[in-house]
């Protein structure tokens, strides 16, 4: 999964595609409705690889978070709580050790939306997961 190329902007809802970079601005695509339009750095774009959510022992990859929803929910759409104690419910099942201080309900909300467009759009697997595991040293059985 690279969520290298894909942006939250301040004040848009929803997700957007790199598509192209300026020294100035950037071109960004809509998720939802394949829209096209500049974007300028002053509009706060962050691409979701820098993104990270807070836990009692540091942080934790936005990636890594989207990862244990999908092997939770089995890579379906998650169904918006109803109130802020289903999500704060929520976010344990996938993220039991996370700063319930510094991580808001509406943190948890966009964690869910951004989650949601991915799975519509077949941007998350577990791909990266796989490769990582594969290529770690196996432990040698010793007697």
């Amino acid at each position: 999964m690279d969520l290298s190329n894909i942006l939250s902007i301040t004040g848009k809802g929803g997700l957007f595609k790199l598509i192209s970079k300026t020294q100035n601005n950037f071109i960004v695509e809509s998720l939802e409705d394949n829209h096209r339009f500049p974007a300028f750095p002053h509009d706060g774009v962050a691409t979701l690889d820098n993104i990270a959510i807070f836990t009692e022992d540091g942080e934790v990859s936005l990636q890594s978070v989207f990862q244990a929803i999908y092997k939770k929910y089995e890579g379906k759409n998650v169904e918006m709580p109803k109130d802020n104690n289903g999500f704060k419910t929520f976010f344990e099942g996938v993220l039991p050790d996370y700063d319930h201080e510094r991580v808001y309900v509406s943190n948890i909300k966009k964690v869910i939306l951004w989650y949601n467009i991915l799975i519509d759009h077949q941007l998350i697997d577990l791909e990266e997961e796989n490769e990582n595991t594969e290529n770690a040293p196996q432990e040698s059985e010793q007697q």
